[in-house]
């Protein structure tokens, strides 16, 4: 993260893209098999599931939530299918290019989006309510840091690497 950050909003958009860039990190180097890997049955845990997880996360909070399109269609799945992103991740090169592509243009998306925002104030929909920009950022932090945490634990399984 940068030095000597001041205000807010720099802090938490530092926060994310360090978290952002950890996942990345921690998911380089590794085939369609290691990343589509499944950590102990019965989970459907695998780092490429978190990929397809992240992407659609950012996708939701962004252009559904912030841009208020309730109405754009998941990313991965239905409403009744909740690990849609996850049971879809499967060891072939054609979804693993897919989930990066998808993951890194969500991700641009919601920077530029994020950065032309006038303030952390501004309001987005979630259901019948409204939620600030600055809460959809930390939920973003927070997720980010939950799921390194799991794609840490996966890759250690794969090849012993840690820290990344």
């Amino acid at each position: 993260m940068t030095d000597m950050l001041r205000g807010e909003r720099a802090v938490v958009l530092d926060y994310l893209r360090h978290y952002r860039a950890t996942f990345e990190r921690t998911c380089q180097g590794l085939d369609a098999e290691q990343l589509a890997r499944r950590s102990v049955p019965p989970s459907s845990l695998s780092l490429l599931g978190l990929l397809r997880h992240l992407a659609a996360v950012e996708y939701s909070w962004c252009r559904r939530v912030m841009e208020r399109r309730l109405d754009r269609p998941k990313l991965y799945g239905k409403d009744e299918h909740r690990d849609a992103d996850f049971d879809g991740a499967v060891a072939d090169p054609a979804v693993v290019d897919e989930a990066w592509t998808a993951w890194r243009t969500e991700v641009a998306h919601a920077e530029q989006w994020y950065a032309g925002a006038p303030s952390l104030d501004v309001l987005g929909t979630l259901g019948d309510d409204e939620v600030e920009l600055r809460d959809v950022l930390v939920h973003l932090v927070e997720e980010y840091a939950r799921h390194c945490g799991h794609a840490d634990l996966l890759r250690e399984c794969i090849d012993g690497s840690t820290g990344l």
